[in-house]
């Protein structure tokens, strides 16, 4: 796995059959990543139901053309995902992603399938430095090669979303709160996504930023223009550079700071051979990033903060999940996304007891009716104004 990233301007999705063939071009053509006979999974990130332009998944034009290229080389791809934790991994889930989502009319314009398996096996990964075990999802399991078909977003609780943390796409529905329950320190957090990512191993990733979400995502943020599509071997150099175009503090990002604690390569830009484009002419400087919880707002992560600053102000100098009643419709997704078992319904609407919440923010991400919001107290306006 090489340290090099590809980057080909595309402006939207109307050009994207000329753009992705040069960057498969530039990466040595889908021969080198895809070969006759072979199933290849094309892990795509499909967080929610939410409609392609809103920029929460992946565009499903980048799918479809991925997917052309792939069966041109010979091999059988399909479309796969576990959406997140709020949702049942099962068939009726994946319907109502796959039609909402666009994955559908991908599949058919492609001439592919999606994946119906809802199945999963543990695994043992014994090189894993914070996890050694892991549930995956069958297709992924059973494929010869995983394609990972990440989108360009911010995420509240590890800043960016992009190629790493696309693979936590990989765990089965209702398994994911689990993980933000155990882990819910980022730094924990950000080193079992690099152990998954590291066990997968994808063999190609493509990330869609043609439309990227800033702001609040991955789930209610900001469409954004960025008109890029970035491709990679090491998932780990693409997000580097990703989190560079978007102009995000390198040592705000819990991933690439674990990366480096680690000794992973690569982790900085100069490790990194960047083709196709020049950074300074891609880099988007007012790109929004996400508020912030107590531990990101700009403080070094110094022990007498830890220890003394970040227990008492907790919930002052954090942004607060809470629920707009008057759309919440008591579907009950929060609820199974919760990992701390927090949420409840009170008076037909959902509950978030804030002394359980950890601000993991994955009632925000998944909720489909966008019906919680985050509360920013004067004290967090302060230290941290909007």
């Amino acid at each position: 796995m090489d340290n090099k990233v590809y980057i080909v301007q595309c402006r939207d999705y109307d050009e994207i059959e000329d753009k992705l063939a040069a960057l498969m071009n530039l990466m040595g053509g889908m021969g080198r990543f895809a070969r006759q006979g072979e199933r290849i999974v094309l892990k795509v990130n499909l967080l929610r139901e939410a409609r392609p332009a809103e920029a929460v998944s992946t565009h499903p034009l980048v799918v479809a053309a991925i997917a052309r290229l792939a069966r041109a080389a010979g091999a059988l791809p399909v479309i796969a995902d576990s959406p997140g934790g709020g949702y049942r991994y099962n068939a009726k889930t994946l319907e109502k992603i796959y039609r909402t989502n666009g994955m559908h009319q991908a599949a058919e314009q492609a001439g592919i399938e999606v994946n119906w398996d809802t199945t999963s096996r543990p695994v043992s990964y014994p090189e894993g430095i914070l996890t050694k075990h892991f549930d995956i999802i069958t297709p992924v399991l059973d494929a010869d090669g995983v394609f990972n078909l990440c989108k360009m977003k911010t995420h509240l609780f590890t800043l960016m979303t992009g190629a790493v943390k696309n693979i936590f796409g990989v765990l089965p529905g209702l398994s994911k709160p689990g993980y933000h329950a155990k882990l819910h320190d980022v730094q924990r957090f950000a080193g079992m996504l690099l152990d998954l990512a590291q066990y997968v191993s994808p063999r190609l990733t493509i990330m869609d930023a043609i439309w990227a979400m800033e702001g609040d995502g991955p789930g209610t943020g900001n469409p954004r223009q960025v008109g890029l599509l970035i491709g990679a071997e090491n998932p780990l150099a693409l997000d580097v550079v990703a989190s560079e175009i978007m102009s995000l503090e390198r040592t705000a990002n819990p991933i690439l700071m674990e990366a480096e604690r680690r000794a992973l390569q690569p982790n900085r830009l100069e490790d990194i051979q960047v083709i196709g484009a020049d950074l300074a002419d891609v880099r988007v400087p007012d790109f929004k990033p996400p508020q912030l919880s107590a531990g990101r707002l700009g403080f070094d992560r110094m022990r007498w903060y830890q220890r003394i600053l970040e227990p008492l102000f907790k919930d002052a100098l954090t942004v607060r999940p809470q629920v707009i009643w008057h759309r919440c419709i008591a579907c009950g997704t929060c609820i199974e996304g919760c990992p701390m078992e927090a949420i409840s319904f009170v008076k037909e609407r959902a509950f978030i007891d804030d002394g359980k919440c950890i601000r993991c923010y994955c009632c925000h991400e998944i909720c489909p009716e966008e019906a919680i919001g985050l509360h920013r107290s004067w004290l967090y306006q302060l230290v941290r104004p909007v």
